[in-house]
């Protein structure tokens, strides 16, 4: 295969996977006290999908890997480098070795990557760099998430907005670059807005040593917070990501956030005055799937027939960390 050294990149091909149990917002009411029109008048969530007992974030990376690198025109054998950008593998020490396995991937060397929400715009910037110098020249980047695992099904902020799902795409070398521009940004000093997370006790090995033994808790989240800090970052980091890319607002074609909260998708379009029907929501079947949300909004509509070859598409993650990010890029060869 030719070596493009410092080369640019294209993604060529897209996929997703959610769970087959779908859990809709009356549903809900027999758990916590809401209502269906609470909740769609606050998030713009209908339903979502969650994963049984019997199913994995392998299995559900897996089945989203497969279409994407179908969608490439390529083999799994083809493959580089899989970067799985998830908050919730099966393993604590990562699943993209499993998921590597499973598609038969021999050669590539996989690793998870860990950003939240934020997760796959990330991972799309990471995967990127190893293939503009020439290290890698097929990349499989992977967004997935169960956090149903992790909710706490009785706390009504947080248990009606999050689901569970895949997305997938492959990112090959190109002697023209398509990712036109992106920026990545952190903010620690908020971090407690939004956790899932360790809680231990100490325990006496002997004697004066102690460790600490427990386990993660449920996610916590200060909703407020967190939409605040969504609708101001977001609109700044996706202006960033296109003053790199010598573009402006009125050159995309397609905006898909992160599908946390229609209200917040609203309101980051309306601040950066993107018209409604350039701007891509599937929150409401979906739910909140964090690292999976971009990636299964960009697959619908790819194979939808709404994205097509060329078209500009402007994403941003944000979330736990806080973390956010925003890429600029032409989709197709």
């Amino acid at each position: 295969m030719q070596n493009f050294l410092a080369s640019g990149i294209a993604i060529t091909g897209s996929g997703s996977a959610v769970p087959a149990t779908v859990l809709h917002n009356q549903q809900l009411t027999q758990l916590v006290e809401t209502s269906d029109e609470w909740i769609t008048s606050r998030t713009g969530i209908s339903q979502r999908r969650l994963a049984l007992p019997a199913d994995s974030l392998t299995l559900l990376a897996t089945a989203a890997s497969q279409q994407a690198i179908a969608a490439a025109g390529i083999t799994a054998a083809d493959i580089d480098l899989i970067l799985l950008a998830t908050s919730t593998p099966d393993d604590l020490f990562g699943s993209a070795c499993r998921v590597q396995s499973e598609l038969g991937a021999v050669k590539a060397v996989a690793f998870d990557l860990t950003a939240a929400c934020s997760g796959f715009v990330f991972g799309l910037v990471t995967a990127a760099q190893y293939i503009k110098t020439g290290v890698y020249q097929n990349v499989l980047l992977i967004g997935a998430d169960i956090l149903s695992r992790w909710v706490d099904w009785q706390d009504r902020r947080s248990c009606v907005l999050f689901g569970d799902g895949a997305g997938a795409v492959v990112l090959q070398a190109s002697k023209s670059d398509r990712l036109l521009g992106f920026s990545l940004k952190s903010d620690g000093s908020q971090n407690q807005y939004l956790n899932l997370s360790y809680h231990g006790s100490s325990v006496e090995l002997t004697g004066d040593i102690h460790v600490s033994t427990g386990k993660y808790q449920p996610m916590t989240m200060n909703g407020k917070e967190v939409y605040r800090f969504a609708v101001q970052k977001v609109p700044e980091v996706i202006d960033k990501a296109l003053f790199v890319a010598n573009l402006r607002v009125e050159n995309i074609d397609w905006l898909i956030l992160h599908q946390a909260n229609q209200r917040i998708i609203n309101s980051v379009a309306e601040r950066l005055n993107i018209p409604e029907h350039k701007v891509i929501s599937n929150v409401a079947n979906y739910g909140n799937t964090s690292a999976a949300s971009i990636p299964l909004a960009l697959d619908e509509a790819v194979r939808e027939g709404k994205i097509k070859t060329n078209d500009i598409i402007a994403i941003s993650g944000f979330g736990a960390g806080l973390s956010w990010g925003a890429a600029i890029f032409q989709w197709g060869r």
